[in-house]
Formats: C-alpha cells, structure tokens, sequence
C-alpha cells in the first residue's frame, strides 16, 4: 500500500484552537467525543461505518461548538492511543495494531521454515514492532499539527456520521502529510533497534535460497502500518465516545456528543 493509500481515519476540524491543555490531556478521547454528540443534536446519513444519526436535532448547535468538540476528542484520542503504542510491546503483544511480516513473506512462511529462516522471521516481527513503539513515541506533535490544520467542511455530517467518521476524514485529509514527517523517525528507529539488519540478513538469504527477490520497501511498510496503528487506536476511542457517556469528560463532550444519545 502506498503512503497515498493508508486507511482513512478523519479528525474533525476546529476552527479556533486545539484544545489539547492540561485539563483537555487529563480527557479520555471517549469523553470528548460523547460530549461532540450531545452538543451538536444534528441528524444526518452518513455514509461511514458505524449507526446513523439522521434523526438527531442538532439545531442548538454551532458548526463551530461541533468542530471544537471533534477536534477535542480526536486530540484527546491521539494522546491516549500513542500513550500506549509506545509502551514495551505497545504495538508486538496488540493484535489489532501488531506488525506482522510483509505480506510477500508471509505467503511463504513455510519456505522460510524449510531453509532454517522460522527464527530470524520471528525476530524480525519482534524488531518491526519495537520500531514502531520506538517512533509512535515522538510521533504525538506531528499528529496534533495535523489537527488543527484540519479545516472541517461540515463538522456537523461528520458528528452524524458513523462511529469512526471523524477518524476516517482526519486520514483523508493528512496521511500523506503524516507519512512525510514520521517516516525519517521510523527509519531511524528501525536501526536503533536493530529491524533492519535483521531484514537485510532475511531477505538476502531468503532470497539466494529460492532465486526470488523480496522487495518491500521495510521502512515504507512500518511507517504506514505504525500510522495504521495509531489511526485504528483514535477509532477506537472515537466509536467509545459516541457509544458512552463514561468516555465524554468534557463539557463540550458531553453537549455535542449528548445530542445522538436521544437518536
């Protein structure tokens, strides 16, 4: 997959400032966007995964109290999900981010167990996830930038689209933009840790062991699948919030998230 092609995950767009202080970090990213539900009260269709909320009334809310609280909550998100990416085995013992081998190789394991290479692969998944929990860890800064650049069309469709549409339209509108500035962090942490020597040592005896030749790009393919993770963390947090009034610790949360409570 290219870096034009990682899976979308939108952060609704404020048009003021991020909120991301000290109180707003103290937020689970739940609780702020519960309170974007209750504040905007708007229905609509959308179209992403997740409920649809057409039938609530969002007239009690401004575009930009919605916009806030999306941005808010995607904020808070991001801050919880590298929080805990970046933590020892953040990404190697999470099955829903975890690194695994590049398809390429996956689809051959069983050679690679014929010719003696079954450890050096487990190695290598092991190095591409301390790569990750490596980089995830500096990657908070470049996600925020990406917030509040984010200029929201209609924040409101977005509130009643589908349990990840906010996440969905933040990774529509900034994964290359991401890619671009965290892929220089992953390469460095992929031989801080060691990951790429380790590639090296696979492919180039995978590959004079059965006359093919791999070509993944492996720093290409961790940047994009760390990106992944932290998207697939956001969304998790995004669909908690709207689904939970426990996850919405704000007041804007809980006004703007509130309102799909009574869909």
């Amino acid at each position: 997959m290219g870096k034009h092609h990682l899976p979308v995950v939108m952060f609704l767009g404020l048009s003021g400032v991020l909120l991301v202080g000290a109180d707003l970090r103290a937020q689970t990213f739940g609780d702020i966007l519960d309170k974007v539900g209750k504040a905007a009260g708007i229905g609509t269709t959308g179209t992403a995964s997740g409920s649809s909320s057409s039938d609530a009334d969002l007239s009690g809310l401004s575009s930009s109290k919605v916009s806030t609280a999306l941005k808010q909550a995607l904020s808070i998100g991001v801050e919880e999900g590298v929080e805990k990416l970046s933590a020892e085995d953040g990404f190697f013992k999470n099955e829903l981010v975890k690194i695994l081998m590049p398809e390429e190789l996956r689809r051959v394991e069983a050679t690679l167990r014929t010719i003696g290479l079954g450890s050096l692969a487990d190695e290598g998944v092991k190095l591409f996830n301390r790569a990750a929990e490596d980089a995830v860890s500096e990657s908070a800064p470049i996600f925020a930038d990406a917030i509040k650049s984010i200029s929201f069309d209609d924040a409101k469709h977005i509130l009643l689209g589908g349990d990840n549409a906010a996440t969905d339209y933040l990774e529509a509108k900034t994964s290359e933009r991401l890619y671009d500035a965290f892929e220089p962090k992953v390469k460095n942490s992929l031989g801080k840790v060691g990951a790429d020597s380790v590639w090296k040592r696979l492919t180039t005896t995978y590959n004079s062991f059965t006359g093919k030749k791999v070509t993944t790009d492996l720093n290409r393919y961790v940047t994009e699948q760390t990106i992944k993770g932290v998207f697939k963390m956001v969304a998790e947090k995004e669909a908690g919030i709207r689904n939970n009034p426990v996850f919405r610790t704000t007041s804007v949360l809980r006004d703007v998230f509130g309102v799909l409570d009574n869909r």
